[in-house]
């Protein structure tokens, strides 16, 4: 027998389960369905276990898009401070980490837990696990046949995230649904995301595997000031992973291993002295990453020994240490996909298909992509909300 609904959500994750409790306190009949059993998976693992659920410094600057300005209606309609009074309202304890990051005290199953609780209480139906086989559409409602029957709706919601994490079941689902009903799909690619170096590279710094140093990384129109990581793969750390969004494959980073310290000052000021180049340089940088750098320079000698020219180029390559990686870790260690269904096509006030009345996409599957520290899961909840407060 055929299930109806007002509203269908396919994808039970952060934006789906926003999504369907909104329209449901509208009295919308919603549907909440998921092929898996286990709800909000990439909540659960985020934050390393704690879930850094929002960003107080959220702003339409912090997200990558073909089109820059298209996140920022529903940003502006559903805010840090609006999800903040949710997750007091629910008595969830949370602190701020650092640069406006906010995390849950103790776990990020109370987000899950919360969100599963405001769809209860708005009377959300659960179809989970639950596969989806085939989506038609009959006039103005779409049918769905799935794994538990077919279900006919008014609305049609596309929650079902990107491809990062396939472990946890990622899936090109919402990219093949936007195709099918003719919405473009900007091509997508792992983002926030380790970089790894070819042979030769990994050869002159895999020694440096777990040596971490405060940095300012550019690429692209990105520049960040955190964390860079040295791994046995190449480079990771936070101001790797933002970087991975704006860096170009075959293209350079640009890293400042001292962003507070010009290298060519600092070796004017010890020019007459008989201490060593990594001596000077590990005042302001890990010795081992001193020792490891001076020797693959040849710059071995005392101060007063070495030519301008050695100085130079050492203090250069220090300010300025241009290094091409070979590629990404993929979507195994990407914590979000860059690219996805085209903005173009939708409503930025409802998430609506503008060719295909009563169809929306939401959160990740859409070709919006926060920085790192709690944007996309803002992006999740303002675009959950807008489209459940249309649908």
């Amino acid at each position: 027998m055929t299930a109806r609904f007002d509203v269908a959500v396919i994808g039970a994750g952060a934006a789906g389960m926003m999504c369907a409790a909104t329209a449901g306190r509208r009295g919308r009949r919603v549907v909440l369905i998921d092929h898996s059993a286990k709800l909000g998976e990439k909540i659960r693992i985020s934050g390393g276990g704690r879930c850094n659920f929002t960003n107080i410094r959220c702003a339409p600057e912090n997200f990558l898009s073909r089109n820059p300005h298209f996140c920022r209606s529903a940003l502006a309609r559903y805010q840090p401070k609006d999800f903040i009074a949710l997750v007091e309202r629910h008595g969830i304890r949370y602190h701020e980490k650092k640069l406006g990051q906010l995390f849950c005290d103790e776990s990020a199953t109370q987000i899950i837990d919360m969100l599963k609780r405001e769809c209860d209480d708005a009377d959300v139906a659960w179809r989970t696990p639950c596969s989806v086989t085939r989506i038609e559409r009959h006039g103005s409602t779409f049918v769905l046949d799935t794994s538990s029957g077919p279900v006919e709706c008014e609305a049609l919601v596309i929650a079902t995230g990107g491809l990062s994490v396939p472990k946890i079941g990622a899936t090109p689902f919402g990219y093949k649904v936007a195709e099918q009903f003719g919405l473009g799909v900007v091509p997508p690619r792992p983002a926030l995301v380790p970089l790894t170096f070819d042979a030769t590279e990994l050869a002159r710094f895999g020694d440096l595997a777990g040596v971490s140093v405060d940095v300012e990384v550019k690429a692209g129109a990105g520049s960040f000031r955190e964390n860079l990581l040295f791994t046995h793969r190449g480079l990771s750390g936070p101001a790797i992973l933002q970087i991975s969004s704006y860096w170009t494959p075959g293209t350079p980073l640009h890293i400042d291993l001292l962003p507070d310290v010009s290298t060519g000052d600092l070796f004017a000021a010890h020019r007459r002295s008989r201490a060593l180049p990594a001596t000077v340089l590990g005042e302001h940088l890990p010795k081992r990453l001193t020792q490891h750098w001076c020797e693959a320079a040849g710059a071995t000698r005392p101060m007063i020994e070495m030519s301008d020219k050695a100085l130079h180029s050492l203090a250069t390559g220090l300010n300025d240490w241009q290094i091409k990686p070979s590629g990404t870790t993929g979507y195994q260690k990407a914590e979000v996909t860059l690219g996805g269904v085209d903005t173009e096509g939708l409503s930025s006030k409802t998430m609506e298909a503008r060719d295909v009345p009563g169809l929306y996409f939401i959160g990740e599957v859409v070709d919006v992509t926060g920085h790192l520290g709690g944007y996309n899961f803002q992006w999740a909840w303002a675009s959950g909300f807008v489209a459940g407060s249309a649908a």
